[in-house]
């Protein structure tokens, strides 16, 4: 019995990731991704278009996967939030690892272009400013969210440097239980605390949202 498109194409975007976190979108084959999810790789021109196209699948899909299991809305607590972001990736190094190959890949290049992104970073800063009380600057919401999503995904980015730093015992749950407990707390006393603007350079009116 003939495959349903559908399960055609999951079985390929599954297979997908695997070759990309894997071996990212230089060394990724179009013949292994074919072979793993058993079907012939013509499949993958005839849904997808070519390998950057269906990298851009995977990596869309991994990015709404993100979403739906930590949300960010305006009743979010940002402290919550990196704790919550801080648990997923150490539990689904997927994402960042895809995102890891495609800054070696292309770097910041073409990334305006993707308005489904673009669009659904923006809606994340709205609604940080939304639980934020709504009256901070929105070059500094930006900043914000930057930040938070860079200490709650940092320690998983690069874990041999955190092993160099934190030592030996660095991948283990009681040192990642506190190292969370501290980014937590970390970004508890700096929205306490409040951003300092003094001598801080404008930010271009085309980055202000």
């Amino acid at each position: 019995m003939a495959r349903r498109p559908e399960t055609t194409r999951a079985l390929l975007l599954q297979s997908a990731r695997r070759e990309f976190v894997d071996h990212g979108l230089a060394g990724a084959r179009v013949d292994r991704i074919a072979a793993r999810a058993g079907v012939n790789k013509q499949r993958i021109y005839a849904h997808f278009g070519d390998k950057e196209q269906l990298f851009r699948h995977v990596l869309d899909e991994a990015v709404v996967e993100l979403a739906a299991e930590v949300a960010l809305t305006e009743d979010t607590d940002p402290v919550a939030y990196v704790g919550r972001v801080f648990d997923y990736h150490r539990h689904h190094p997927d994402l960042l690892r895809l995102l890891m190959w495609e800054a070696l890949q292309h770097g910041d290049a073409g990334i305006d272009d993707d308005r489904r992104r673009v669009d659904h970073y923006d809606a994340k800063v709205t609604s940080l400013r939304g639980a934020l009380g709504g009256d901070r600057d929105p070059a500094d919401v930006r900043a914000l969210l930057l930040t938070l999503i860079g200490l709650a995904s940092w320690p998983q980015v690069l874990p041999q440097l955190g092993r160099l730093v934190l030592g030996p015992e660095a991948s283990t749950e009681q040192t990642q239980a506190h190292l969370r407990a501290f980014l937590t707390e970390f970004t508890r006393a700096a929205l306490q605390d409040g951003p300092d603007r003094t001598d801080r350079p404008a930010v271009p009116p085309s980055h202000e949202a």
